[in-house]
Formats: C-alpha cells, structure tokens, sequence
C-alpha cells in the first residue's frame, strides 16, 4: 500500500517529522489541519533533512499539500541565499533548481527562475513574497 493511500495517524514530534511522516500528512493534509501546528511549522520544516521530500511533493501536482511545499522551497532558497549558504548546501540547492527546470511545471520553473534572480540579485528579497508565502499565492516571476 502506497502511502497515498493509507490514512495519516499524526506526527511523533510535530518540530521535527521524518521525511515518511511530512510525506503521508502531505497527501492527507486535513488529518492533521496546519493551524493545529506549532508556530512557524513551515520555517521549521524548511531545512537540509526535509528538503528532498518537500520537492518531491512540490513536484507532484497530485498533492494536496504541493502549494505549502512549494511555500517552503522557497523558504529553503532564500535561506541558502541570504546565508551566503553557511545555512544549506549550494551544490544541493543547484541540482534542485536545475531539476525543477528540467523536469518541473510551470509552477517548479517559476520557483527555480525566482531562485536564480534571487541567487544573482540578493538585494530582491522581501521577506513577505520569499517566507510569507507571496510568491507562491501570486505564482509571479521576478
């Protein structure tokens, strides 16, 4: 049984869910409602260890929860960005951006241009669109 299809039973610790657990509440995004999370969840969850399963749910237009990955992808950018990448790995951050623009929709490809005007233009972040969710809400390119 995929885990799409199975029902999502809660976090073991919310602050710090397994890649298995983001991704089964993911697809049963109301089982475990985001009001009902710790404050800033989406910060979070944001880091190097989760980083792979928030693309992979990014990239699937199938889940339900794909727009609050998407929102913490480009927490995760700017972060390695802002950092000067003492908070995340360049290398990785560039295959994920190189990934999304081969393989991604318009929605992926529109978070991996962001990212590179970001990368070349640090002085264009605002913490509302990058952190806030605004870039994902209006889908716009900088």
């Amino acid at each position: 049984m995929s885990v799409q299809e199975s029902t999502f039973h809660g976090f073991a610790n919310p602050v710090d869910p397994s890649p298995a657990e983001l991704r089964a509440w993911a697809y049963h995004p109301d089982s475990v409602p985001l009001a009902s999370m710790p404050p800033d969840w989406d910060l979070l969850v944001s880091g190097d260890r989760l980083v792979m399963t928030l693309f992979d749910l990014a990239m699937d237009p199938n889940c339900p929860a794909r727009r609050f990955a998407l929102h913490c992808l480009y927490i995760y950018a700017a972060d390695g960005i802002r950092t000067n990448f003492r908070a995340h790995p360049k290398r990785r951050f560039r295959k994920l951006v190189d990934q999304a623009e081969r393989n991604g929709d318009e929605l992926m490809r529109t978070w991996a241009h962001n990212s590179r005007v970001l990368l070349s233009q640090p002085g264009l972040f605002v913490y509302r669109d990058w952190c806030e969710g605004g870039l994902v809400r209006e889908n716009r390119r900088l």
